[in-house]
């Protein structure tokens, strides 16, 4: 029996076995601090593509060294990282997932503790590996430094950045090339009039807010070619008054599709300290539908999705082409077999060695 969840998925000439994909999770456990991934990152992730997802997307990977987030956060600014992903990509292919990789930089909240552990407050003091932040105005996050304010130059050292980047990680091996411009970094920073105050052509209108994201765009499709998918990431809303907002969302989704995006991965919040966020199972569905409707392109849902008649549903009915299932995934690695079973389908791809698991 076919079920809306399991059918393939195609963007350009990718086919992906499934809808069910592993969004990009920051682990913080580059403990070298040389943004090199390790034996974690090779079991965290091969497990995720073991347990039957479509495609296997690896965290917010800094572009170059001040875009990380934490001192311990993936990097993709040299040769010596790129081919230390190669293991990675290889055993996710190898278990028939599609590998994908979220391009970042984390702009205004970038040098800050990592998440778990004893985190203080603030930032990362430049004797235990913390830098000085930058961003599109000279606007701190909420108990974080004031970010050096980027020159035409510097922005346009980030891009080119994006772009050298994004040619490592398909050499790499990687299929799936996602730009990070939500939850409040620097590509979302440079969107919202909340974090950007600009008076030039990246500061105003919504047409030179979008202008970083958009040559970001631009630069990697010209410097990976026409073959490679890519994602958007986009945070449809900043919760707040005057903030970023649904309509720009999809408007700015839009252009993207014009500029050669495949698919937008819809999440919100994370540029400022949002006065209330309604959170509850699906929460943030609404705003990937409306993307999808509005602009006619594939769409990825996230937030709470953890259940395996809800992901079906969301499916099923069109809301969006792909589910995003986060958390779910680090509790049960193997939730796109267990989403098989519960809905009867048989999966073909569950590890033959587990079969009798599930008789």
């Amino acid at each position: 029996m076919t079920r809306a969840l399991f059918e393939p998925i195609t963007l350009r000439g990718l086919e992906v076995r499934n809808r069910i994909w592993i969004p990009p999770m920051c682990q913080y456990m580059v403990d070298a601090q040389d943004g090199i991934p390790t034996d974690w990152h090779l079991m965290h992730l091969g497990s995720l593509a073991r347990g039957g997802a479509g495609a296997v997307i690896v965290e917010a990977t800094g572009v170059v060294p001040e875009g990380r987030i934490s001192p311990q956060d993936l990097g993709l600014w040299n040769d010596e990282q790129r081919d230390a992903f190669h293991r990675i990509t290889d055993f996710i292919h190898s278990q028939g997932a599609a590998a994908g990789i979220q391009l970042a930089h984390a702009g205004r909240k970038a040098s800050t503790w990592r998440e778990w552990g004893d985190r203080p407050d603030g930032n990362v003091p430049t004797g235990h590996g913390g830098w000085q932040p930058v961003g599109p105005s000279p606007i701190a996050f909420p108990g974080l430094h004031v970010p050096t304010e980027l020159t035409i130059d510097g922005i346009a050292g980030v891009v080119h950045a994006f772009a050298a980047a994004a040619r490592r990680a398909v050499n790499a091996g990687f299929d799936i090339l996602e730009i990070h411009g939500a939850h409040g970094y620097l590509l979302h920073e440079f969107l919202s009039p909340l974090s950007n105050e600009r008076e030039d052509q990246y500061g105003g209108s919504l047409e030179n807010r979008a202008r970083a994201l958009l040559e970001t765009v631009d630069v990697i499709r010209d410097e990976v070619g026409a073959a490679v998918p890519l994602v958007v990431r986009l945070s449809a809303t900043d919760w707040t008054e005057g903030g970023w907002e649904q309509e720009e969302t999809n408007t700015v989704s839009a252009w993207l599709g014009d500029h050669g995006v495949d698919l937008v991965s819809v999440s919100t919040g994370g540029n400022v300290a949002a006065p209330s966020i309604p959170v509850g199972p699906g929460y943030q569905l609404p705003h990937a539908t409306s993307v999808k409707q509005a602009t006619g392109l594939p769409v990825a849902a996230v937030g709470m999705i953890d259940d395996p008649f809800q992901a079906e549903q969301i499916v099923a009915l069109g809301q969006a082409d792909v589910v995003l299932v986060g958390r779910e995934s680090l509790r049960d690695p193997n939730f796109p077999i267990r989403a098989a079973a519960a809905l009867r389908y048989d999966m073909p791809y569950k590890p033959a060695v587990y079969e009798r698991a599930y008789r």
